[in-house]
């Protein structure tokens, strides 16, 4: 069977996979470049594993109380040896990105403290967490204030605005290295390092906790590489490798990790309770695993990119820039640029392929969400998807593929839709 009748059978029409090869021809250099990324980081979780002695006794299951589990122990030395960080928090019991942050900030803000955003508003799902938006036990609710130093319009550091909000008060500083739902760029590792040094210049025992969410492995430092107290995600993103069924983890000092501990347990009992519940060979193979899924997560929005640059769309970050996280925004201009958009990667997936994606209210959002996900792990953004509140600029966030064939398929799927519906049409 040909390459062009493989795709016929999935619904790609030749017209459509040519373009696509067009435009994957001159991607080569770029393909190149995340795979030298892969190999570094790969290394580096390889040495921190053989450097705890990982072993099959490791993958043992625990359950209730948890005591003396040390596989559940050992993973999270090797994720603090990964990031370079004294401690870790990996636990199953972390439910999402959210419930990570949420513990972090927590754990480790007081009443009367301040918490301070330098990198504008966070996530619309922090929101509530915050108290922007009043909810129940939210940090406003417990004495916690909030400002926020918005950044500048090509997406750059206010660091003249950020040393002047810096007040005695500051006690916690958050910076989000992904665009969220904002068509702005990615923060890179390296900015993050100099805001780091600059909020310390000015107030050296502020805690800096990043919002690592779907950087992981983009590039071959972490945020924590560069003085970051904190770094916080989750386990069905970038470093579960698509085999982590749930979970997040927070690396950090010893101080900070063993607070967020007391929080996501209780005072006293911090890291000694937790049981794994026999989710362990999944977590420790879906960390080893999860350089290379990023590694082919990142070709496809590369590749999507560029598709949708060359047909005349606006990307975050174009196909030429650096990569700093695994997300793509489009800005498709319209809701039906969307939900064909969004048909094209569900028809791709190998679950629930056949559902048609629609708006529907989500929690945390204040528009209907679009979401095309047909994943093993429901949610799990590291598999293949794109979402998007439907608001304009009417933008699309791609994200994920746990292989890269699979990213290509669902990028010529979406460029199928819209071209059927007669949104675009190819050169």
């Amino acid at each position: 069977m040909t390459t062009n009748e493989i795709y016929r059978r999935l619904g790609v029409s030749e017209a459509v996979l040519a373009f696509g090869e067009g435009i994957l021809a001159a991607l080569q250099d770029r393909f190149a470049e995340i795979d030298r990324n892969a190999e570094i980081n790969q290394a580096k979780v390889l040495a921190a594993m053989q450097k705890n002695r990982v072993n099959a006794a490791n993958f043992a299951a625990t359950t209730g109380y948890g005591y003396d589990d040390e596989g559940r122990d050992n993973l999270e030395r090797v994720y603090a040896d990964t990031f370079r960080t004294e401690a870790a928090l990996v636990r199953p019991q972390i439910t999402c990105g959210t419930h990570a942050l949420a513990v972090a900030l927590s754990a480790n803000l007081l009443p009367g403290d301040e918490l301070l955003a330098v990198s504008g508003k966070p996530y619309d799902t922090l929101e509530e967490v915050i108290g922007i938006r009043p909810s129940p036990c939210s940090l406003a609710e417990y004495g916690v204030t909030y400002r926020q130093v918005d950044l500048h319009d090509d997406g750059s550091f206010d660091f003249g605005g950020i040393k002047n909000a810096i007040s005695e008060k500051t006690r916690l500083i958050h910076i989000q290295r992904s665009k969220g739902y904002c068509p702005r760029p990615t923060l890179s590792v390296s900015a993050i390092g100099e805001v780091i040094a600059a909020c310390k210049s000015v107030k050296p025992d502020v805690i800096v906790m990043v919002d690592n969410c779907y950087g992981e492995f983009v590039e071959t430092i972490e945020p924590s590489d560069l003085g970051a107290d904190m770094i916080v995600g989750s386990l069905i993103k970038n470093p579960g490798g698509g085999l982590a069924p749930i979970g997040g983890y927070i690396c950090g000092t010893q101080q900070c990790v063993d607070r967020c501990a007391y929080r996501l347990s209780a005072p006293g009992l911090g890291q000694e309770v937790g049981a794994n519940l026999g989710l362990l060979p999944a977590l420790y193979q879906g960390f080893f695993l999860a350089p290379n899924v990023v590694s082919g997560a990142l070709k496809g929005a590369v590749f999507v990119a560029a598709c949708y640059e060359t047909l005349g769309f606006s990307v975050v970050p174009s196909a030429a820039e650096a990569r700093h996280d695994i997300i793509q925004c489009v800005e498709l201009g319209s809701e039906a640029g969307m939900l064909a958009f969004c048909k094209g990667i569900q028809a791709a997936a190998p679950v629930d392929s056949y559902a048609t994606p629609v708006p529907a209210p989500m929690p945390g959002y204040d528009a209907p969400v679009i979401m095309a996900a047909g994943a093993f792990v429901q949610g799990s953004s590291i598999e293949l998807s794109a979402d998007g509140p439907v608001r304009p600029p009417y933008a699309v966030y791609y994200q994920g593929g746990l292989t890269w064939h699979h990213a290509k398929l669902g990028v010529l799927l979406s460029l199928q839709k819209m071209l059927d519906a007669g949104l675009i049409k190819l050169p």
